[in-house]
């Protein structure tokens, strides 16, 4: 695979795969490229055309009317359940409860209407000093019908946890997931999104890191018609690390887009991003975009972002766009890379010249190249079961 990467002092070398970008600016807000600001009211987004920055690579006729605003709820919309260990706080609140939004506002017009559009949020909450030994886990199955929903899951100070969010059946959901992370706390969140093949699933999921704490999100992706993520990351104080992990398998019509953002508003935080994806059959379009924010008050701030993605078959597509925006020169690093391309001849004429046939090999090489990801959930269970789901998508194909 070819590769780009870069620094705050260079530049994306010629023939490149890599659409990005680096900007050392006076003047920045988290909107650079939005059309509209942040906003908890969807009358403050224009109905978008698909020609604006954050929707020129989505196909809007297949969001279901989630973004003009004709989609309505209907009551077999999504079913929610939560398993959770001895000791943590689960509620159904309503829209006064002063949790919900602190994470973050809605950056685009589906995020507000689904702000807009719950009547109920479920909140988890996890103690201050408690560290959970088994993780909370929370289904949201789709009923066949169309939802707009809100989750909060808040850490006390120095509390620790793994949530496991696993989204699966048909439906039209409109989603915000907000993680509200204490000072010194440490949160695992694995979010996959195992849907049917005609769901629609568009999510803003909302971090904000407190002093000294880490976060670390392991996004997942196989299943829906159309899937568009929007995770996002702030910084309530100094010392917070936010690890972004992402690995995503794109089938034959499927558009499946990841939309990040780290925001480094405060001094001596970190933050690492590695997505890596796949895909095969026609039409199979996979879309990321990777923004990192260094504002001029972040000083120290240490990031790095990467995408790769491996093309199986003719016919998919990939657009991969890492930014950089960079307001002070005080940092101890920042960089990102991103590549695109097909198997690696040789890996493949290495492992078919000692006997291995050709379509166990290619197996072996998407194992490979997406297990350093798989490795970074730490549930067995749900380590096997995308490993699986990989092996049964691979199988399709061959």
């Amino acid at each position: 695979m070819a590769e780009a990467q870069n620094n705050p002092t260079g530049t994306i070398p010629a023939g490149s795969t890599t659409a990005g970008s680096i900007a050392v600016a006076a003047e920045s807000t988290v909107a650079t490229r939005m059309s509209a600001p942040p906003s908890f009211d969807v009358a403050d987004f224009p109905v978008p055309h698909g020609r604006e920055e954050e929707w020129r690579f989505t196909p809007l006729e297949r969001l279901r009317g989630l973004h003009d605003g004709t989609a309505v709820a209907t009551g077999d919309g999504v079913r929610v359940e939560v398993e959770a260990p001895e000791g943590v706080t689960v509620e159904t609140v309503g829209r006064d409860d002063a949790r919900l939004g602190k994470a973050g506002t809605p950056v685009d017009r589906v995020a507000a209407q689904a702000y807009s559009g719950f009547e109920k949020a479920s909140v988890v909450t996890v103690p201050k000093e408690t560290v959970l030994t088994e993780p909370v886990r929370i289904s949201v199955h789709g009923e066949g019908g169309t939802a707009f929903a809100h989750q909060v899951i808040e850490l006390g100070a120095f509390a620790e946890a793994v949530v496991v969010i696993d989204h699966t059946g048909d439906a039209v959901l409109a989603a915000n997931v907000d993680y509200l992370i204490g000072d010194g706390a440490k949160l695992t969140v694995v979010s996959i999104q195992d849907w049917d093949e005609k769901a629609v699933h568009v999510g803003q999921h909302n971090a904000l890191v407190g002093r000294d704490a880490s976060f670390k999100s392991v996004v997942v992706t196989f299943g829906g018609d159309l899937v568009r993520l929007h995770p996002r990351v702030q910084y309530a104080a100094t010392g917070g690390e936010a690890e972004l992990f992402g690995l995503y398998f794109t089938e034959k019509g499927q558009h499946q887009e990841h939309r990040l953002l780290v925001d480094h508003n405060t001094p001596h935080c970190k933050s690492n991003v590695a997505y890596k994806g796949a895909l095969q059959g026609e039409n199979a379009h996979a879309v990321w975009i990777g923004d990192v924010l260094i504002q001029a008050a972040a000083e120290g701030t240490d990031t790095y972002e990467m995408n790769r993605n491996l093309v199986l078959t003719d016919g998919a597509r990939v657009d991969s766009v890492p930014n950089l925006e960079i307001e002070t020169g005080e940092i101890a690093g920042a960089g990102h890379a991103s590549a695109t391309g097909r198997f690696d001849d040789e890996q493949l004429f290495y492992l078919m010249a000692r006997g291995i046939p050709e379509a166990e090999a290619r197996r072996l090489v998407v194992r490979g190249f997406f297990a350093e990801l798989v490795q970074q959930i730490g549930l067995p269970d749900v380590e096997e079961r995308l490993i699986a789901k990989i092996e049964a998508e691979l199988e399709a194909s061959l």
